[in-house]
């Protein structure tokens, strides 16, 4: 989900005391009844606008509303187009041609064309080097830089000309908008204030209708929908903070289909008859982050700052154990930056990888310099100082909930090996504050583990270590490796895009401001009372199902 924090896109929330409150504010939401045919959903977000180019929390819901040019599942799935029929590169790598769907409408009648996908990639185009610059959600100017033109040739006819090969045009997450909507909004409302209430205009199955942050959005059919409208009756996706109110909506039937479910959870559904589960490969690392940073904003030691403190501590972080008894089997054992279920690009870093020996880590933290001096039990930094690290820990919007287990085996191994942990859990809200750059007021954390779910594109998996992303929480910086992620976005040969980003993966492992914890399984279930059409590969990157299901 990328540049984006899809992102697609809350809260280990302190921990309990933050699902109480969403359960009881759905309750609205939730009167199910086969009989009306809208489709509930619950889901792990904290959406707090539906303004795309103004926030990263919004990914659920904007995917069922508003349609991509192109985006992943319409290159993975022929039946999950979204806003071009087709598309097609000319020899010279730079000239990308779509056609967009003949006749298609707006959700309020109106046509949707080229134009207005020129409209949208323009505008923000527009944009680039402004005060207000929209760079802040996702509809953002990410990967626009490279591109020479954008031009409507006529209705149904889009030319995009970069000036370097990329793949950008067809892997970008922007969101298609209507030209008569957002013509007049200027930037900084764009990227601000602006906050696109419901009912929205857009080209998607289902309309958000109705919006209450921190509740939940509803929608109605698209009665303009290309493939027709959906046939049923609208759908409301309930917004939480855990996966619990989840879990009991699915069992209770006051919700019809749930995402972000924990390993135990799911397990104890899949003993439901009226229920189906179901677990896929998704591009989400969970990791610790250090914090990088010096000066302002700053952790609790220098040490945080050190390659050879941050490499030791990758050999007290068992990988397996986190995956076969937090994670209960549910994910892969974490390693490079990138996913296996991007398998182009993925890389189990064989030949570099460390290993879990708690005694390695001790000789390691001992030859850099951290050493247990007064033989109290927990190691000294460089200034003589005892460790005592504060690790912060949520889930944030879209993302799916790691398991608190893994967090505290982490800190249980770290105290093992003298360096002592305290844990602070957040909602996503306070994550997103905490985690932010130290000039937007974030920082005064030692480490951090969350997961986050980016694009599958090989610029949106190396994202997380390039200088003055968001999605960079370590907030670390290397020149070598921003060079390389410049290059794999100018680079359309798969082969050749391969050898960068492994280059890139083997530098940013060696520095390790990150410590990939696991690849995660997206676990999720239907009830199958009520709705059928439901499918075995929902990946979250577009509005599949939901476009499809029909009452039973």
């Amino acid at each position: 989900m990328d540049n984006w924090q899809f992102s697609r896109r809350t809260a280990l929330k302190a921990m309990l005391a933050g699902s109480a409150a969403p359960w009881l504010m759905n309750v609205k939401a939730f009167a199910s009844s086969c009989d009306d045919h809208i489709v509930r959903v619950g889901g792990i977000a904290a959406p707090d606008t539906l303004n795309p180019f103004a926030s990263y929390s919004n990914w659920w819901p904007l995917v069922y509303t508003y349609d991509f040019l192109v985006c992943v599942d319409a290159q993975r799935h022929a039946d999950r187009k979204g806003f071009a029929k087709e598309w097609s590169v000319a020899d010279d790598e730079l000239t990308w041609t779509f056609k967009i769907w003949p006749g298609l409408k707006w959700s309020d009648g109106q046509p949707a064309t080229a134009r207005d996908a020129t409209f949208t990639y323009n505008y923000l185009r527009g944009s680039i080097g402004k005060p207000d610059e929209l760079n802040v959600g996702f509809n953002s100017t990410g990967g626009l830089q490279n591109v020479e033109s954008i031009t409507a040739l006529d209705d149904e006819t889009l030319q995009i000309v970069t000036k370097l090969p990329t793949r950008w045009p067809i892997d970008n997450a922007v969101f298609m908008v209507p030209e008569h909507i957002w013509k007049d909004v200027s930037y900084a409302d764009a990227r601000g204030t602006f906050r696109n209430d419901p009912p929205l205009v857009a080209t998607g199955p289902m309309i958000i209708s109705e919006f209450k942050q921190g509740q939940f959005a509803r929608f109605t059919p698209n009665p303009h929908f290309r493939a027709g409208q959906p046939k049923t009756a609208g759908m409301v996706f309930n917004f939480f903070n855990t996966a619990d109110p989840i879990a009991q909506g699915l069992k209770s039937g006051n919700l019809d289909y749930g995402v972000s479910l924990t390993a135990s959870q799911w397990a104890d559904l899949s003993q439901d008859s009226a229920i189906q589960v179901g677990q896929n490969r998704i591009e989400q690392r969970d990791y610790l982050a250090f914090n990088t940073v010096s000066g302002d904003g700053a952790g609790s030691t220098k040490a945080l700052q050190d390659p050879a403190f941050r490499d030791a501590i990758g050999y007290a972080i068992d990988q397996k154990v986190l995956v076969e008894r937090a994670y209960q089997g549910h994910a892969d054992p974490g390693a490079g930056l990138v996913a296996p279920v991007a398998s182009d690009y993925y890389s189990d870093l064989k030949d570099i990888r460390r290993h879990f020996d708690l005694a390695e880590a001790g000789r390691r933290l001992d030859a850099a310099g951290y050493r247990d001096t007064n033989g109290d039990g927990v190691r000294e930094d460089k200034d003589g100082n005892s460790f005592q690290l504060e690790l912060i820990t949520g889930t944030g919007s879209g993302n799916l909930e790691m398991p608190i287990a893994a967090v505290q085996f982490i800190a249980g191994w770290l105290g093992q090996i003298g360096i002592p942990v305290s844990v602070t859990q957040l909602d996503s809200g306070a994550l997103n504050a905490r985690t932010a750059a130290p000039a937007k007021g974030g920082g005064r954390w030692d480490l951090l583990v969350q997961g986050l779910w980016s694009g599958p594109s090989a610029q949106q998996l190396l994202n997380l270590g390039k200088t003055g992303e968001l999605t960079n929480t370590a907030h670390w910086s290397n020149e070598k490796f921003d060079q390389l992620v410049s290059q794999v976005g100018v680079t359309v040969d798969l082969k050749k895009s391969r050898e960068l980003v492994d280059q890139a993966a083997r530098l940013i492992y060696t520095e390790a401001p990150y410590i990939i914890l696991s690849y995660p399984l997206m676990l999720d279930a239907h009830r199958k009372d009520c709705f059928e059409g439901w499918g075995t590969d929902i990946s979250g990157w577009s509005y599949c199902p939901f476009d499809r299901l029909k009452a039973v």
